[in-house]
């Protein structure tokens, strides 16, 4: 899931044929248009989406939305970094990482193009959470990441992120006013985790944990830092991906 990720034939976003999907969707698809691609590195895309049907819709940080992927009942899951119901915008941060339609999805959208969208929905909520907190995730974790820094709601915040290929997350991250967070490199065995485990066990005092990416890195560390005393209460997590799974959200 994981391989870097060539520009491809756009794989648009419709809304899902035949009768029976039209019936079950019709009334909880939502169509924007595509007013802006930005191109932040190889594997990374800022996508403006505008549209009547983004206006008067109650959205929190966190939240998801689910995009049509080609013709079927195929979607694929992205948090909204920013949500202006007013004027009927939202943006969110893609990462094109493999060769599935999501990425190809990322990798071929152009101005002017219509997406069919599902949400948003109920996802990661921090709406009762206090500082001091910690983000840990990975590339797929940078979108929510930025929308929670955006919001205020993690003045302070330490961010940790696992991932793949150094200069181009370092690039993206300070792109998007990350740039002080710390990075660790993915090692084919995990052994990083254990250099994340060693980063987030110096807040285990006091803080509130965000684990989110993927899934076994999740996994792994959540009960480090159970066995270090950090109680469920002080843990929210979501798994975004895992390998062998499509479609995780």
């Amino acid at each position: 899931m994981n391989e870097p990720d060539r520009p491809q034939m756009s794989e648009p976003s419709k809304p899902p044929q035949g009768p029976v999907a039209r019936m079950l969707l019709k009334w909880l698809m939502r169509p924007a248009r595509v007013t802006g691609v930005e191109t932040l590195s190889p594997r990374f895309r800022s996508i403006e989406l505008e549209g009547d049907a983004l206006k008067g819709v109650a959205w929190s940080i966190g939240q998801k939305i689910q995009v049509a992927m080609g013709s079927g009942l195929s979607a694929r899951t992205y948090t909204p970094v920013s949500w202006d119901a007013e004027k009927g915008r939202t943006r969110l941060l893609a990462f094109a990482h493999g060769n599935g339609p999501g990425s190809r999805w990322a990798s071929g959208l152009r101005q002017g193009d219509i997406c069919w969208f599902f949400g948003p929905r109920r996802s990661l909520d921090l709406s009762t959470r206090k500082a001091p907190m910690v983000l840990f995730g990975d590339e797929t974790s940078f979108g929510v990441a930025s929308a929670f820094r955006d919001s205020g709601q993690m003045d302070g915040a330490t961010y940790v992120f696992e991932a793949s290929d150094a200069a181009e997350a370092n690039s993206v991250l300070a792109a998007i006013g990350l740039g002080s967070a710390t990075l660790i490199v993915r090692s084919g065995d995990d052994a990083h985790l254990a250099a994340v485990e060693a980063e987030l066990l110096r807040f285990s005092a006091s803080a509130h944990f965000v684990l989110t990416g993927k899934a076994s890195s999740i996994q792994r560390i959540s009960r480090t830092l159970k066995a270090a005393g950090v109680v469920t209460s002080r843990m929210s997590t979501k798994a975004y991906w895992a390998l062998g799974k499509t479609g995780l959200n």
